[in-house]
């Protein structure tokens, strides 16, 4: 009995559905939800742990903040081949990449942007600390 409801409502069935018949499809209750974005920390120890970076990069929500200290101090020929890797994905995005001190990169996609501009403020080193 449904299967022959559902041929004639498709039209396979030996009745045609009068022109004032219809179908009720609703469209909007399979649509996902909106995506939020994440700003996920990464380390990056070995060159292979730059897969999943790319990875959620390319899922277009994801602000990557990887930690290149292990990688700097074992190996700087790998660091250099990830960077260029990150680098080239992320204009592949076009997205942005930049770092931040001496062992932290971010990679961003397109729907943000990293200001590469001067820091605010003079940024002073401390030297010698005196002890009273």
């Amino acid at each position: 009995m449904v299967i022959k409801k559902l041929k004639e409502a498709f039209g396979f069935g030996k009745s045609k559905a009068s022109p004032e018949e219809y179908i009720e499809v609703d469209l909007g209750r399979d649509l996902p939800r909106k995506a939020k974005i994440v700003i996920r920390p990464f380390v990056l120890k070995v060159f292979e742990d730059i897969n999943p970076i790319l990875a959620a990069l390319r899922e277009g929500y994801t602000i990557a903040v990887i930690d290149i200290k292990f990688l700097k101090s074992k190996d700087i020929i790998e660091l250099k081949r990830a960077v260029a890797k990150l680098k080239k994905t992320c204009d592949a995005l076009e997205g942005s990449i930049s770092g931040f001190g001496e062992n932290i990169v971010i990679a961003a996609p397109s729907f943000a942007e990293i200001y590469k501009g001067a820091a605010v403020g003079p940024v002073e080193k401390v030297e010698k600390v005196e002890r009273y």
